[in-house]
């Protein structure tokens, strides 16, 4: 039986025995920038004890992963904070990036002198502040079970917490979120509909009000212009009235992400004929603005490959993994069904609910505001310290990997402060 293609995501990731509620955790299935180096866990720290600076360092941090997996990178946070910053437990195989991260303690692990000081706080008018160390509240959400050896220190809930001071952090978790997709035929958007067990398409009724708002004010539609020959039939062109920067799209993951090439390999299931396909991103748009009214005051970062408007795919990303390859979309819980996001969408929801703009870059520009550069260490070091020079250019590939344009690099990073000033690299 056909049903629509977010009732079809929601039980295949999140239902009973889903991908995401059952087994070892997607690690074993797929990579993100967690698992790639702890480069990305120190970066982060750092992000934290800016917005803790921006609240006054209170006397409760939050710090809040959304779509945990198994708390990888709450583990490496916490480790951070006690001052041994990498990421703890066993490799993870390989994945979406291809590549299998370095155990904690390796070359690769940053310590980097500047941050572990600030957590250090120094005496102010004969008292001392309590160490972030102190003050911090990790809360991993996640519907999965909570994992036999997460450390104590760190909160385990199937929900968003209320009233969050401080950070929440959301690392590939908008990608995941259900969706509805949508072709365009000769009396408008329709809806998609999918057979879970075989991943069959079909087409559904008209799109409801709602998406069809989403979709006029998100989503290019096709419109046909008259042919340049004698013959009848309509070229395709886009109708775009929103600028923006480079696509994330492109960027963070070629042609491997999208649906075309998903659907070409062997076999996927067909599609319903159309000159256009879209990944109606309402339901996305909702749940960030969820979050966002979770924060008190503090800052919501959304880490994620996608896309603007103006260089929306036309035949959408959807896609699957599964073992650290990409298969056929087929939502009946055997792998993992991701479509890219609509970051400019989810942004201007989530600024309408925090009034605060947001600031919208690549993970490149990102890590490296926040001191990940990637850069090489000088040749000459190698002649005075060789042990220090291997090190250091063992950590400049880690780095490399996390700003590589052509992967996890492209991804963007969506900032929202909630209340509170943040500096040039933040604001919008």
């Amino acid at each position: 039986m056909s049903i629509l293609w977010r009732d079809a995501m929601a039980s295949a990731l999140y239902g009973p025995g889903g991908f995401f509620v059952a087994g070892t955790g997607p690690a074993d299935h797929f990579r993100t920038s967690v698992h790639a180096s702890p480069a990305f866990a120190t970066a982060l720290l750092r992000l934290v004890t800016e917005v803790d600076a921006a609240l006054g360092h209170p006397s409760r941090l939050d710090v809040v992963d959304v779509g945990a997996g198994r708390g990888e990178l709450l583990r490496a946070l916490r480790a951070s904070v006690e001052g041994a910053v990498g990421v703890s437990g066993e490799p993870t195989r390989s994945g979406r990036s291809g590549l299998i991260p370095p155990r904690a303690g390796s070359p690769e692990t940053l310590t980097p002198t500047t941050s572990v000081r600030s957590l250090r706080n120094e005496p102010s008018s004969g008292t001392v502040r309590p160490s972030l160390a102190e003050r911090v509240r990790f809360t991993a959400v996640e519907y999965a079970d909570r994992p036999e050896n997460l450390p104590e220190e760190i909160n385990w809930t199937p929900e968003i917490p209320d009233q969050i001071n401080g950070v929440l952090i959301a690392t590939e978790w908008l990608d995941n979120v259900p969706l509805d997709l949508a072709v365009h035929t000769e009396d408008g958007w329709r809806y998609v509909l999918v057979d879970p067990g075989s991943g069959a398409e079909t087409l559904g009724e008209l799109v409801s009000p709602a998406d069809l708002d989403w979709l006029t004010k998100w989503w290019p539609s096709p419109q046909a212009s008259p042919s340049t020959d004698s013959g009848p039939t309509p070229v395709v062109t886009w109708t775009d009235a929103t600028s923006g920067s480079e696509s994330g799209f492109r960027a963070a993951r070629p042609a491997e992400g999208s649906s075309l090439t998903a659907r070409s390999q062997p076999g996927c299931p067909e599609t319903p004929h159309s000159n256009h396909r879209a990944e109606i991103g309402r339901t996305r748009d909702e749940a960030w603005t969820h979050a966002v009214r979770k924060i008190s005051r503090g800052l919501a970062v959304a880490v994620d490959y996608g896309h603007l408007k103006k260089d929306r795919p036309v035949d959408g990303t959807l896609t699957g993994y599964r073992g650290g390859r990409q298969v056929p979309p087929v939502p009946d819980g055997s792998s993992d069904v991701t479509a890219h996001v609509a970051m400019d969408s989810v942004a201007s929801a989530g600024a309408a609910v925090a009034r605060c703009a947001y600031s919208l870059v690549l993970q490149r520009e990102a890590l490296r505001a926040l001191g990940a550069d990637g850069g090489r260490p000088p040749l000459s070091l190698a002649g005075t310290d060789p042990v220090g020079y291997l090190r250091a250019l063992a950590a400049a590939s880690a780095v490399a990997e996390l700003t590589d344009p052509a992967g996890l690099g492209g991804h963007w990073w969506l900032r929202q402060p909630v209340g509170i000033p943040l500096g040039p690299a933040v604001a919008r």
